[in-house]
């Protein structure tokens, strides 16, 4: 892997007069009409975008990557492995510290076995034994063990934070991944063999293949598909995360997830590596506009939570430092657009709450490159993708709505029906019921996908494993 500040050109540089975003459907240099997207009933017809262009030319095939976060990261791992040349372009100046504690299970772990990264990711892990609601005093209201849950989840699940995980995928990235810091991507060409990515100095990257994986608010998403209201669905609350030393609080908690057990807005602590202490909010808001000073937004909501909370209100740290944004979902009718293919949070959000955006953008982007890898066009890939993926996200998502509500009660009443099925969770058939409500039914898309095997070395020169 190479790291740089400033992206080289790939292709023909400094592309001039070109358009920010596609052309109508069907002239010249204009992207397919997006084709019926698939349901949990019905998949799409590999077959039917099969003319979204060959691999270019007879040469490597190369894909540039919109976002260095986990989607991306892994996409460009999984890529390259099959023999793509990838170039990761990312807004950021550097890797963002910026994030909060993940459960990391489902298709995701499934993924990151598969392409051995496992090992690493336990390692960065943290050891978690108990979810703990407490009241305004401290005082323990209910309880679910860890180890429940994770059996519940089908025996595997891993508690790292989400820096943690990226720098897991950023360590594993080989030779043949252009990992560029500060250029955003600014324009979308197609062209007759290919597409070119406008980057913000001014050059343009040809490529078989971009891939937007840059987040809930998609650069990509934005020129390609069109304005952000048009796929962001708010549901209704904000969240903000931050991480700060305190030994005495760090003892306290002893490996303990602690939430307070309160209405419209919470806290949970987690205890970290050398004292330090994770914290996790989130509160109901229906403001779209997210505020100027996240530090004070977090001071309002949370005030009067009582037991810790006005601790490590007092201790949070500058905005800089303070991670604060909506909870979403992403809905879209189809996930790509001639050689454009969206992945991850970009098209496919669950909503944090849920807890399986990371989940969600591993194996996505797992299968993504492993269709691609089995594909004779970008455009059969990227369809494949698709079909196979999305019924996937959709019952995820639909989960999520659900576990949304209970997450974070709006009434007396739900507060003390969450506390009352988690003590009921210790039995067994209700751990996998609750874990089932919460995270929806486990998925064997991985395994089935990485059984299936490779096509071969294929079309022009493109490689087939």
């Amino acid at each position: 892997m190479s790291t740089s500040g400033t992206p080289g050109a790939s292709g023909t540089p400094g592309a001039s007069g070109t358009p920010d975003a596609f052309g109508a459907p069907g002239t010249p240099g204009a992207p397919e009409a997006p084709g019926t997207p698939a349901d949990s009933g019905t998949e799409t017809d590999p077959g039917a975008p099969a003319s979204v262009g060959a691999f270019r030319g007879s040469g490597t095939p190369h894909a540039v990557v919109a976002g260095a976060g986990i989607a991306g990261l892994a996409l460009a791992r999984r890529l390259a492995h099959h023999g793509w040349r990838v170039t990761v372009v990312e807004r950021a100046p550097g890797p963002r510290p910026q994030g909060y504690m993940i459960d990391f299970f489902g298709p995701g772990l499934d993924a990151a076995r598969e392409m051995g990264l496992l090992p690493r990711i336990r390692e960065l892990g943290h050891r978690v034994s108990e979810a703990v609601l407490v009241d305004e005093r401290g005082r323990r209201r209910a309880s679910m063990g860890f180890e429940r849950f994770a059996q519940a989840m089908g025996g595997d699940l891993v508690s790292i934070m989400r820096p943690d995980l990226e720098r897991t995928l950023r360590e594993s990235l080989p030779e043949g991944v252009d990992l560029v810091y500060g250029a955003a991507l600014t324009g979308v060409e197609e062209r007759v063999d290919g597409v070119a990515a406008r980057l913000s100095d001014g050059r343009a990257l040809e490529a078989d293949l971009i891939a937007g994986a840059d987040g809930v608010h998609s650069t990509v998403r934005g020129l390609v598909f069109g304005p952000e209201e048009d796929h962001l669905v708010h549901l209704g609350f904000h969240t903000g995360a931050f991480v700060f030393e305190d030994a005495g609080l760090h003892e306290r908690l002893r490996g303990r997830f602690v939430l307070t057990d309160s209405l419209g807005a919470q806290m949970g602590f987690y205890a970290l590596a050398g004292d330090r202490v994770a914290i996790f909010t989130v509160h109901r808001s229906r403001e779209t506009t997210l505020p100027r000073d996240p530090r004070r937004a977090l001071r309002e909501a949370c005030a009067g939570l009582g037991w810790e909370v006005p601790r490590a209100l007092e201790r949070c740290p500058g905005p800089e430092h303070v991670y604060y944004d909506h909870v979403a979902q992403v809905r879209m009718d189809s996930w790509s657009r001639g050689r454009v293919v969206l992945l991850g949070d970009a098209s496919q959000a669950v909503s944090l709450l849920a807890g399986q955006g990371a989940s969600m953008g591993v194996g996505g982007a797992f299968v993504l490159a492993e269709e691609l890898a089995r594909a004779a066009t970008v455009g059969e890939g990227v369809a494949r993708y698709e079909a196979r993926w999305r019924p996937v996200v959709e019952e995820r998502q639909r989960a999520a709505l659900t576990g949304t509500a209970w997450f974070l009660p709006d009434t007396v009443l739900r507060l003390r029906l969450r506390r009352m099925v988690l003590r009921l969770a210790a039995l067994p058939g209700v751990d996998r019921w609750v874990a089932s409500a919460m995270s929806g039914k486990p998925s064997r898309v991985i395994a089935d996908v990485a059984a299936e095997p490779l096509a071969g070395p294929a079309v022009g020169g493109r490689p087939g494993g």
